[in-house]
């Protein structure tokens, strides 16, 4: 029996393929050093930073609060309005702020609508642009 132990003659042929050995091995190394290194930079020195929060400081006018009850009447936070053109005539010279104030419409659940369409109306008549209703939320189901 006999063994063949050498190659056969075309041992002069160049190697085509790269050998990416040595660059596993380099990209290995940069990868532990970074894993190590990146901690230690980011808390090498304990402090507490101030809070501060950006807030843009603009006077805002109070918001207006106007009711209706269930038998249409209509009151400005606690005073009631004796007529329509009264609420007209207040609204006007709440109008003409700058920044305009908000007007809040609180209707009462059981009411009719005609009392809050005379507030809108109302408040379009003398120009006022932000209305908001003010409702309550339904109350929680417990499961």
């Amino acid at each position: 029996m006999s063994m063949n132990v050498g190659s056969s003659g075309d041992d002069d042929e160049p190697i085509s393929t790269i050998n990416t050995t040595p660059l596993v091995d380099v990209m290995m190394v940069l990868l532990i050093i970074f894993l190590i290194t990146v901690p230690v930079v980011r808390n090498s020195v304990p402090l507490q930073l101030p809070k501060e929060r950006n807030e843009v400081r603009e006077t805002k006018p109070e918001n207006i609060t106007i009711s209706v009850d269930i038998n249409d009447r209509i009151y400005w936070n606690e005073l009631q309005m004796k007529t329509t053109d009264a609420l007209i005539d207040r609204l006007k010279k709440v109008a003409v702020l700058t920044p305009q104030p908000e007007v809040q419409i609180r209707g009462d659940a059981n009411g009719r609508y005609a009392g809050v369409g005379r507030v809108i109306y109302a408040c379009q008549r003398a120009g006022i642009s932000k209305i908001a209703f003010i409702t309550e939320p339904p109350a929680r189901q417990v499961l």
